[in-house]
This record gives C-alpha cells, structure tokens and sequence, in this order.
C-alpha cells in the first residue's frame, strides 16, 4: 500500500512539474515585442522637430498637377489618400516622392504585407495651430527610399520613388496625415478615422502660399 502512494505521488509530481515546464517554456510565457502603437515621440524628440511652416502635395508639380486622387481618405473605410499619376496603371512606377514638409524621418521600412516599403516624417507645426504641436506624414507601397530614420528632410525634398508594394497593387502613393506623436505604421483601412486626417485637404489648408509661389524645393520652409 505504501509502495502504491510512493508511486502515485512520483506520478503526480511528474505531471505537475510536465504542465510547469510547458506552461513557463512556451513562446507565449516569453516577452513579447513592444506593440508599435505605443511607441511615441519622446518630449526632447518633439521639441528639436524642424519646424513646418508650409505643406505641398508629394507627387507630381508643386501643386500636385499631373497626379489624381484615386481613392480619397475614408472613402470605403481608407485612411489616407491614394495619389497616381494621370497616365493611370504602372505609368508612375519610379517617380519621385517628396517630402510634403520639413520634418525628420522618424520610419523608414518596410511594415508587412501590403505596405511595402514605408517612410514617416514628423512636422512641428506653428504654435496655435488647432491640430496641434505635431502631425506626422506617411508615404507607403514605396518602389525605393532614399532616405533614413532620422534624417531631417525639407520641404520638397526626394525622399523615395512611387512603388507597387512589392506587386501588390499598380503603382501609386499610398499619403497619410496623422495627428500626434504616435510612431505606428499601423493598419490603411479602419471603421473609424483614428488619427488620421484628410491629406489633400490638410495640405491645401497649410500651403501658406499663394497660387503663383512654386517653390516645393527651397530650403527657407
């Protein structure tokens, strides 16, 4: 009878110490990556930000001739504004993209499936701006990227080459207008708006130009 307890508590004891080992072994015990949607922009990273005085469109002419809106911010749950060129289909593989403010890079690469390869570049705003101290713009499905993660960049500058993501799609530029310090290539279609605003809009809004200044490439933001 003794020698059974023996036996039965070993056998116990062996399944208790199995469940353990797997339990504490296994890939979800282990520290997980840091969730990108919680990465922002550090106090003393947001106050050394070059400031952006002015905006202009990312493709095309300096006001963005040449290329047309495909499909529109929120237009079937879309987060940003899809820009081609007006040659439809791949005609604008390999054109350049420009830095739609001054800013520092603060992404560059390539997300996952889909995205392609990805830049963000950060932009402090004027003071009293009502969308804030900081906005970010994200240029994806890039063919190339010509610049690093942080690098400052001015306003005009080449910053890549318009991609297909890698196939997935005809080239065009996927741009993006986010709100705040948040570093997060995050998802391209949503219920909601998130922190996203109307590209096209928000750069019409801040040209801080008048019609006849076309000077997307001039150091003096």
């Amino acid at each position: 009878m003794r020698i059974s307890l023996v036996l039965l508590s070993l056998v116990l004891a062996g399944v208790a110490g199995s469940v353990l080992w797997r339990r504490f072994s296994s890939p979800a015990s282990q520290p997980r990556p840091l969730d990108p949607a919680f990465i922002r922009l550090t106090p003393s990273e947001l106050s050394t930000l070059p400031l952006a005085t002015r905006f202009d469109m990312p493709m095309g002419s300096e006001h963005g001739a040449l290329t047309y809106n495909a499909r529109a911010f929120r237009i079937s749950r879309h987060l940003g504004d899809d820009l081609n060129g007006i040659g439809g289909g791949n005609s604008d593989l390999g054109d350049p993209v420009y830095a739609a403010g001054a800013g520092r890079v603060v992404y560059a690469g390539n997300p996952g499936p889909g995205w392609g390869k990805m830049i963000i570049v950060a932009h402090r705003l004027l003071e009293g701006d009502e969308l804030g101290p900081v906005v970010q713009t994200m240029y994806a499905h890039l063919d190339s990227m010509q610049v690093q993660t942080g690098q400052k960049v001015r306003r005009g500058e080449v910053i890549g080459t318009v991609g297909t993501a890698e196939g997935a799609y005809l080239a065009h530029l996927h741009f993006e207008v986010r709100l705040g310090p948040y570093v997060n290539p995050g998802q391209g279609y949503a219920d909601t708006p998130l922190n996203r605003v109307a590209a096209e809009q928000f750069v019409r809004a801040h040209r801080g130009a008048g019609a006849d200044v076309l000077s997307p490439d001039s150091e003096k933001d």
